[in-house]
């Protein structure tokens, strides 16, 4: 990728951001909207250490990937297109979720979310929502 390309993504993605309420940053009730309504993609990127029970992948959340940060650079096959598709990304506290949001701008991608709480919280929920 060109520097100029990379510039121009960067550009595009600020200024999609700065039409998205908080930036981009999404609580749990518009993450699940986004899921919902839009099927956006979850990518959740904590490390194997951070995953307490099951990724948001295994739990089955539609258009979920588990793509652990470490991991990142080896799996951008893995990774969501068409590059106008919300993704939702998360993590244990956000910090991981941004860097790959910013990454993933980087690249192309202009409707990308960050989810403001763990990724724990929407797997429990995606849980609560299906049981029973």
């Amino acid at each position: 990728m060109s520097l100029e390309v990379l510039v121009e993504n960067l550009k595009e993605a600020i200024r999609a951001d700065g039409e998205k309420p908080l930036y981009g940053n999404v609580d749990l009730h518009k993450a699940r909207e986004l899921i919902k309504e839009l099927g956006a993609y979850v990518l959740d990127v904590r490390p194997p250490e951070h995953v307490e029970r099951e990724n948001a992948e295994e739990v089955g959340i539609p258009g979920a990937l588990y793509i652990p940060y470490p991991e990142f650079p080896k799996n951008l096959d893995r990774l969501p297109k068409p590059k106008n598709h919300p993704i939702v990304i998360g993590c244990k506290t956000g910090k991981l979720a941004n860097r790959v949001a910013g990454f993933l701008e980087a690249m192309g991608y202009i409707n990308v979310y960050v989810l403001d709480s763990d990724v724990e919280n929407l797997i429990e929920c995606h849980r609560a929502h299906t049981q029973g």
